[in-house]
């Protein structure tokens, strides 16, 4: 069945991608873009011709995470428009690079709040209609640095992935009894096919980043080569893309808690596995075990 899906930060990425991709199974997708009107507004006439050529419903919709008012305005718009929400995908994300003390606390703060805060601005403005309509669906797009082998200078990126791990989890199990299910897609590190390396952040205070050069000299090329060697020839960040698709389209209350896609693998998913088990354990002995699964309506 046609869902009406909303996904932050997809003016490119994993974000474009997986709007496209959903939208080609016959799903209503609306790429939530900033500033569509502005330095966006290529994305958007972009999304516009894919929909014409592919005879697709694929929106775009004004969608700025780090504002309350422009997530309200987002919303209301799609359920004027649809009168329904069914899948909302936390994509939107920000990396940054370089020597984690060289980043003053706005600059974390910052990573922080893209990452994870804009997750919850969302939540609090899809949740009131998905707990009331008794079904939806939460996709949590993070990464494979929350639980596997992380290379330095990455600190702060890791650290809000880690946060929204956290977060997609617990609210899991908060929103099991609304009829809500959750999805964590865990990506691992794709050095091609995605704009986070060639976008990202980095920090002010360069007379740091120098210090630490003097012992880590190109510390981020000597890493983005050895990942690239890493992962096979044939990773493509379209799985990531397929991976959601997979998810979205998966009958309700089947769906899998959380899915790896990571070409490099760097045991993120064995540790996850541990995890995840420890976590139903948990749940179960003190006497929660319903909240593992969404309630049927």
């Amino acid at each position: 069945m046609s869902k009406t899906i909303v996904i932050t930060g997809a003016s490119s990425g994993f974000g474009a991608l997986t709007a496209r991709a959903l939208a080609r199974v016959g799903h209503t997708v609306y790429a939530g873009i900033r500033d569509t009107g502005g330095r966006n507004a290529p994305r958007v006439a972009e999304a516009a011709g894919y929909a014409a050529e592919n005879g697709v419903d694929l929106r775009t919709v004004e969608l700025d995470i780090a504002s309350q008012p422009s997530v309200d305005a987002a919303i209301a718009e799609i359920l004027a428009e649809r009168d329904r929400l069914d899948v909302v995908i936390h994509n939107a994300g920000h990396m940054v690079t370089g020597p984690t003390e060289a980043f003053t606390p706005e600059e974390l703060g910052s990573v922080y709040d893209t990452n994870v805060l804009g997750t919850q601005r969302v939540n609090r403005t899809v949740l009131p209609h998905l707990r009331a309509q008794g079904h939806g669906l939460l996709v949590w797009v993070g990464s494979s640095s929350t639980r596997g082998g992380t290379p330095p200078y990455l600190a702060p990126y890791f650290a809000a992935k880690a946060a929204l791990d956290a977060l997609a989890v617990s609210y899991a199990a908060e929103l099991a009894r609304f009829g809500i299910e959750t999805s964590i897609i865990v990506p691992g590190a794709f050095t091609s096919g995605t704009n986070h390396f060639a976008n990202g952040g980095h920090p002010a205070d360069q007379a740091t980043v120098e210090a630490y050069e003097t012992r880590y000299p190109s510390l981020m090329d000597q890493v983005g080569t050895r990942l690239a060697e890493l992962a096979p020839p044939d990773a493509d960040v379209s799985a990531v893309a397929d991976s959601i698709v997979a998810v979205v389209d998966a009958p309700s209350r089947s769906r899998p808690f959380r899915v790896h896609i990571d070409p490099a693998d760097d045991g993120s998913q064995e540790v996850s596995v541990v995890a995840d088990r420890i976590r139903a354990d948990f749940l179960r002995r003190i006497g929660l075990a319903d909240l593992l699964a969404p309630a049927a309506h």
